[in-house]
Order: C-alpha cells, then sequence, then structure tokens
C-alpha cells in the first residue's frame, strides 16, 4: 500500500524554524514529483514547492522563495524535506506532502499532513 506520511510540526514562536518530514512508502516507481503543499483554516490548498523525482530539480512559488526550502533522500523511497524559517502566525496551516503520480498531470497523491502552529 502506497503512504505519504508527514512528520515535524507542531507548535512554534515567531521568527522560529521547523522542519518538515514526508516518507513515501510502497511502490514509488511510477511517481513524477513530490511537493508540500499548506492549508490555512477556511483557505484552499497553495502549493509550497517541491522536486521533480527524475532529475532532483526543485521548484517554488514566489511566495515560499527565500524562507522555505525543499531537499530530499533517495536512497530508498523517497523521503523529502521542507525547512521553515522565520515563521509568522500567517504560516499557521496544516502542511502536507503530495505526489504527482502516473500520467497525471497534476498532484493526486496527499499525505494526512501535519499541523505548523505559530504563536506571536
Amino acid at each position: 500500500q502506497v503512504q505519504l506520511v508527514e512528520s515535524g510540526g507542531g507548535l512554534v514562536q515567531a521568527g522560529g524554524s521547523l522542519r518538515l518530514s514526508c516518507v513515501a512508502s510502497g511502490d514509488t516507481v511510477t511517481w513524477n514529483n513530490m511537493g508540500w503543499f499548506r492549508q490555512a483554516p477556511g483557505q484552499e490548498r497553495d502549493f509550497l514547492g517541491g522536486f521533480r523525482l527524475r532529475d532532483g530539480a526543485p521548484y517554488y512559488t514566489d511566495s515560499a522563495l527565500g524562507r522555505f526550502t525543499v531537499s530530499r533522500d533517495i536512497d530508498s523511497n523517497p523521503i523529502v524535506y521542507l525547512q521553515l524559517n522565520n515563521l509568522q502566525p500567517e504560516d499557521t496551516a496544516v502542511y502536507s506532502c503530495g505526489a504527482r503520480t502516473g500520467r497525471s498531470t497534476i498532484y493526486n497523491f496527499w499525505g494526512q499532513g501535519t499541523q505548523v502552529t505559530v504563536s506571536s
């Protein structure tokens, strides 16, 4: 069974940092991309950054550049990380890992997410 499991969320004060992890398990050979998203209460899920698994090239949205960094390990099944720096209360959200699999042109598989709460 294919799974994405996120960890590393929690409560942090404004200006602090967190490192989130996402471990993929199962048959991921048809996966093309893995990335990070976040969803604040009452808002849509927003893409932050991710990787093409074939060549490891990272890509980001403009809003994530400078404060958020994605990285990865692919020794066995893929693991992707999201480094969050200088967190602010508006960064409070559920952060989720996603994958684009097979012939899909969009991200189509998700983990359950990890809560990040930033206090002022």
